[in-house]
């Protein structure tokens, strides 16, 4: 069988196992899809694999990847990083070393395509994981987001909310329902190791031993889920006024990451600790599922208008606005977490460089 029939076999099936529901937002992915597939007719190198919702057996499969990730060493120097105990502490320390250099700059989107692109390796390359890595969409859930698959407490969601317990506004969204420890579902028991270092749940959470986040620092995962931002920042119509009304990348991204942005929605939306730290958020679980719906959103503005979406990008190459404008042939580097340096003209797009993906 020839790759590109392979390639579309795999598609096929993967799109009967998605359980993505039909909105607006699909709709202007399905309208790009033509000049991407024209563009994926003349690759023969890679094979596609889909990103979406999984089946109940899937999910479980990929908790248990993530479970197993959380349970394998760190590789990471440890005189320099003692916090960093497992595997996954190694994505959350990375994260936090660079995000001064990866947020309201010009690298923003392709960095964290690459970031959760490498997490989702690691997951299939030491963990044995042989699907794809899911996104939230919170458009579709945005009235009630604690009753969605992926924060039901189930056993195939990726844990319920916090206890609730009594506690006050994290500055960006009022107390929730939750605030308190995780009780529910897989990661009920996860540790968060790292940090915090800038972090805005209330109550605070214990300060760590070193004041760049890197020390050994044990805690419960905790999260204070509601609606509040979500009906406000992350619906569906949300979602496609920022594909549709903003044509150069400069604007969508800035708009994307903006306080009535969906980058900031998705965060603030999960809260708690490690979840309301800028920096530590990658320590839940649930942040790659939220920074996959981040990397489709691109994906979906990008094809809508193929050819002269994918070498663009603006901004400088710091959070604070100083230092010069970020270039195509900047580098991204993510330590031990990724196997090779890249240009970000390598990372900007899903079916270049070393990627080979589509949302469905």
């Amino acid at each position: 069988m020839s790759l590109r029939r392979l390639c579309l076999l795999i598609a096929a099936l993967l799109c009967v196992l998605g359980l993505s529901a039909a909105d607006a937002v699909n709709d202007l992915a399905a309208k790009g899809r033509p000049a991407l597939d024209a563009q994926l007719a003349k690759d023969q190198t890679n094979g596609r694999a889909l990103r979406g919702n999984l089946s109940a057996a899937d999910r479980k499969n990929y908790i248990a990847a993530v479970l197993c990730l959380m349970g394998k060493p760190s590789k990471l120097d440890q005189s320099k990083y003692p916090g960093a105990k497992t595997r996954y502490d190694d994505f959350v320390a990375v994260h936090i070393n660079q995000t001064l250099y990866i947020h309201g700059t010009g690298n923003f989107l392709s960095w964290h395509r690459y970031f959760t692109w490498s997490y989702e390796l690691a997951l299939r390359n030491e963990c044995g994981y042989n699907g794809t890595q899911p996104y939230w969409d919170w458009g579709v859930w945005a009235n009630d987001p604690e009753r969605s698959p992926i924060f039901d407490g189930s056993d195939t969601s990726m844990s319920g909310n916090g206890q609730k317990i009594t506690h006050k506004s994290n500055g960006i969204s009022p107390a929730g329902n939750g605030g308190g420890c995780v009780q529910t579902g897989p990661f009920k028991n996860f540790t968060v190791n790292l940090g915090p270092v800038v972090p805005m749940a209330d109550p605070a959470p214990p300060k760590n031993p070193r004041s760049d986040g890197f020390g050994y620092n044990p805690r419960c995962l905790r999260r204070d889920i509601s609606n509040y931002l979500t009906t406000r920042y992350a619906k569906t119509s949300d979602i496609v006024a920022l594909i549709t009304n903003y044509t150069d990348v400069g604007s969508f991204q800035t708009k994307m990451q903006a306080g009535d942005g969906v980058h900031g929605a998705g965060h603030f939306t999960i809260a708690g600790d490690p979840g309301a730290d800028f920096f530590n958020s990658p320590g839940d679980p649930a942040f790659w599922l939220l920074h996959s719906m981040i990397d489709r959103v691109w994906y979906i503005w990008q094809i809508q208008n193929f050819s002269n979406r994918q070498l663009v990008i603006s901004g400088g190459t710091t959070m604070m606005g100083s230092g010069p404008a970020q270039t195509l042939d900047d580098l991204i580097d993510l330590n031990v977490v990724a196997n090779k340096v890249y240009k970000i003209r390598d990372l900007v797009s899903t079916v270049d460089g070393p990627f080979c993906y589509v949302y469905e």
